[in-house]
């Protein structure tokens, strides 16, 4: 019986993509993405600014990138987040992040539901992420892997405060950006 022919895909590959194609490259395969939602995109600005105004309050280092930025986080995958904090400043370079930025966040949407809470989780956690939310519009809540004190996860829902761990001052409700 013959065996399945499987092609492994690399970064060239994503480059090949039509202009305005998006997709991600992990372990080999590439993952079209699909145009975010109105709401997606609202999330991740809101969240964009609300990160940014406050890094910038305390005279942080760490900045923030909005998608689409491409993040090179092991080998040869290739994502692009929803928002990334690197506080690393040598991990920046012509491409994007070169390496594991501290604090991801990812908006679920209905086609990367499994992407969000599987592929991608155990992808962050191996590369040295140490702090990812995971955003779920569908079920109003928040999904927060603080790797560095454990795997097991937190779920916030969009009513109740949520923490950001790297800054431990830092607070925002996600309900009162949706208003």
């Amino acid at each position: 019986m013959p065996l399945l022919k499987t092609t492994t895909h690399t970064i060239d590959d994503i480059y090949a993509l039509p202009d305005g194609q998006r997709a991600e490259l992990i372990d080999g395969q590439i993952y079209n993405m699909a145009p975010p939602s109105p709401l997606h995109q609202e999330l991740v600005m809101e969240l964009s600014a609300s990160l940014r105004n406050y890094i910038k309050k305390k005279g942080g280092n760490c900045k923030v990138y909005p998608a689409p930025f491409a993040v090179f986080i092991k080998d040869d995958d290739s994502v692009e987040p929803d928002i990334n904090i690197v506080c690393d400043s040598n991990k920046i370079s012509h491409r994007g992040c070169e390496g594991a930025p501290d604090f991801i966040i990812e908006i679920v949407s209905p086609s990367s539901r499994k992407m969000d809470y599987s592929t991608k989780n155990t992808l962050y956690t191996d590369a040295g992420v140490r702090e990812y939310w995971i955003v779920d519009p569908a079920k109003e809540r928040t999904t927060v892997y603080r790797y560095e004190e454990d795997v097991a996860p937190v779920i916030i829902p969009f009513h109740d405060t949520l923490k950001l761990k790297i800054y431990e001052d830092f607070e925002i409700c996600i309900d009162d950006l949706l208003k």
